[in-house]
């Protein structure tokens, strides 16, 4: 079985000559099939540059990123954005939610541009809200949330394709210590249940006690990759 995630000598450079800056250096890592990793690292250590990468929001200078198997360079834009709808759920640190929409509208956007029945679409949104604790917080646009609030808002739209990868980037920066707990928990439960492989970069130490695996990153390398479980 191939892994869920592969990267193979991954590089990214930004700028050029003496400007240049290595934002990721010899990245080597295999992520399997329902696995829950902690990437772990200082501010500028890399962690940001590699979810962008595997998410496809970036392309690396050079190496190869797979998902599933399917080499990423090898799809075209119409491919990569059939990739990020079917199969990746992204969690941003500043959250991406549409200003205009309420909570249930953004839980419920992703869903409707995949095509799932707007029945089927609005009672999977109902039961995401409700699995982060926002089922009475529905009705408010973002602006008239918290910033804890927006984030689980932003973890129920995530999960609302049944993503097979998770790439979440400080899931639990805005939330009290209750609530991430909450939401690293609900990750958890879905990587065991589901068999979706969680990727999580992260300054929160509490992580490791549910995750399967510690990476730890430093100036664009891995200096440590520890099994935890």
């Amino acid at each position: 079985m191939s892994p869920a995630i592969e990267t193979v000598q991954l590089e990214k450079e930004y700028g050029a000559g003496q400007l240049s800056v290595h934002a990721l250096r010899n990245i080597n890592l295999q992520l399997s099939k329902g696995e829950f990793t902690a990437i772990l690292g200082a501010s500028g250590s890399g962690k940001t540059t590699l979810l962008n990468i595997l998410g496809t929001l970036d392309r690396p200078t050079s190496g190869k990123v797979l998902i599933d198997g399917k080499d990423l360079a090898s799809l075209n834009e119409k491919g990569l954005v059939k990739l990020r709808r079917e199969k990746i759920g992204f969690i941003f640190q500043f959250y991406n939610l549409m200003p205009v929409l309420t909570a249930f509208e953004n839980v419920e956007l992703p869903m409707i541009i995949s095509g799932v029945p707007k029945k089927e679409a609005q009672k999977r949104a109902d039961e995401l809200l409700a699995a982060v604790g926002l089922q009475d917080r529905a009705s408010p646009r973002p602006d008239e949330l918290s910033g804890g609030q927006q984030q689980r808002v932003a973890v129920a739209r995530a999960l609302a394709n049944k993503p097979t990868v998770i790439l979440a980037d400080e899931p639990t920066g805005d939330l009290d210590s209750a609530t991430g707990e909450q939401v690293l928990n609900l990750l958890l439960q879905l990587s065991k249940k589901q068999g979706t492989t969680v990727l999580a970069a992260t300054h929160d130490i509490s992580i490791l006690k549910l995750a399967d695996r510690a990476v730890r990153m430093k100036d664009g390398q891995i200096v440590s990759d520890e099994k935890l479980r």
